[in-house]
């Protein structure tokens, strides 16, 4: 008896039906491979490694960005700060130049020591407006935490310890020390 190429077909997918239900693998349908089986889910602790991960990675990224923004910030107020000031000292510049095209002169040698004059008015006022105070040392008595004793001199009527000349003036800003008074001291 000769059978139909449908019928073949037909009991081709009844064998493989039967052995499925069997519990048996059976050829497979297409391109003949088994098809995929689906990736187990990831456990628990995987699930937190990932989690752990990209938190880790996102803090990482927007710590990098807060370094670069403070830095950019640093940058842009020293520059505001040193432009201020230059722009202060500007007439300063002006004044020195001023008193540099003196004429060499005896009325030129007054008119120089006057430009030096402002010049040293003007640049004192800058440094008061901006904070900054001498510091009184003449006379008062030896602290190494503003002074800096660069020689000592014997004195019968100074007390020991009292400044008695001032070398170079020293300077606070606010309560800080910019320079230490440079200054001769009384031993006894």
């Amino acid at each position: 008896m000769k059978k139909h190429p449908d019928d073949v077909v037909q009991d081709d997918a009844v064998v493989q039906d039967d052995a499925v239900e069997a519990g048996c693998p059976g050829p497979s349908r297409g391109e003949g491979s088994r098809p995929e089986a689906e990736p187990p889910e990831p456990s628990l602790a995987e699930q937190q490694r990932d989690e752990f991960k990209t938190l880790l990675m996102r803090q990482s990224a927007e710590f990098d960005n807060f370094r670069k923004r403070t830095e950019r910030e640093r940058q842009m107020l020293e520059e505001t700060a040193a432009f201020n000031i230059i722009h202060e000292l500007l007439p300063l510049v002006d004044n020195l130049e001023r008193a540099l095209g003196a004429e060499a002169g005896a009325d030129g040698a007054d008119a120089y020591r006057k430009g030096v004059e402002l010049i040293h008015r003007e640049l004192q006022d800058i440094l008061r407006r901006r904070g900054v105070k001498p510091i009184g040392a003449l006379g008062a008595e030896f602290d190494p935490h503003f002074h800096q004793a660069v020689s000592y001199e014997p004195a019968a009527d100074r007390n020991d310890g009292e400044i008695v000349e001032e070398f170079r003036r020293g300077y606070m800003l606010g309560d800080r020390l910019l320079r230490p008074s440079m200054v001769k001291v009384a031993k006894g």
